[in-house]
């Protein structure tokens, strides 16, 4: 395989989630984290979760991922099952989860060492296209502890674009970063977006980095997990997380929120 074939965008994946339950067993008995979730997302589509704690977002994306398996229900990646993780599907958290043994060019390999087809020439080729791609070029052979909290970002993102999936699954990946690192990022995501032509799915708890990001918004409410409402975005890219129309997006999906937590809300109070 050239360096060249590996590094045209992969055909985005169409993902359908049809009628998916969840329940954990813990000491205070079950709990059902996601109670029959149904949500199409297109090829292509940026799409933003977005709940309270235990809405079961990050449940979902793991599922999504084939690292826990649904109790009910499906989830269907261009019309197949997803039996369980594989490289069409990558996952970034909300913690780096960088080796500290590797260097930043090292982390990024780590990721393409079951990638069929290159050899270790090839690899580090296209470990720095996608190094260059989140703007770490010159921090190739630097070691981890080096790095700042949006650079290690910077990184694991790389790592997760490098073997070049149909979906990218995001769980709060800047949720931990300074407001200033995080503007930035959402800069740079969307310009990544744009050239690299992903199907992404963003877990959040920020309503604003939702609308700032997504196509598409989708809200949840807990105890259990369920779809609420959708929210299309159409704002003109590249969006400014700053702008008033945002914020009048931000301030529509908010109230919603606020508006499906209060029944629950009472109910603990009473």
């Amino acid at each position: 395989m050239s360096i060249d074939t590996e590094l045209i965008n992969a055909p985005p994946e169409k993902l359908v989630i049809d009628k998916v339950s969840k329940h954990f067993d813990t000491s205070q008995g079950r709990v059902t984290a996601l109670e029959s979730v149904s949500l199409s997302v297109r090829e292509g589509e940026f799409v933003c979760l977005v709940g309270p704690s235990g809405c079961g977002k990050s449940t979902l994306l793991n599922m999504i991922a084939g690292l826990e398996m649904p109790d009910s229900g499906q989830i269907l990646a261009d019309g197949q099952p997803i039996r369980g993780p594989g490289s069409e599907r990558m996952m970034m958290f909300q913690e780096s989860a960088l080796f500290p043994w590797l260097d930043v060019l090292g982390n990024v390999l780590f990721g393409l060492r079951l990638k069929p087809g290159l050899g270790d020439a090839e690899r580090r080729d296209v470990a720095r296209f996608y190094l260059k791609l989140v703007g770490l070029e010159k921090f190739t052979h630097s070691n981890v502890h080096e790095l700042s909290g949006g650079m290690k970002q910077r990184v694991a993102l790389a790592r997760a674009l490098a073997p070049n999936p149909r979906l990218l699954l995001m769980d709060e990946p800047f949720a931990a970063l300074d407001a200033m690192t995080r503007e930035q990022l959402y800069r740079d995501i969307q310009d990544i977006w744009t050239q690299r032509k992903k199907t992404i799915l963003f877990v959040t708890h920020n309503v604003r980095e939702a609308v700032c990001l997504g196509d598409r918004v989708v809200l949840f409410s807990p105890h259990p997990g369920r779809i609420q409402e959708r929210f299309d975005i159409a704002l003109p890219r590249h969006r400014d997380i700053n702008s008033v129309d945002l914020a009048s997006y931000a301030t529509e999906i908010t109230k919603a929120l606020k508006r499906h937590l209060r029944p629950q809300m009472e109910d603990i109070a009473e």
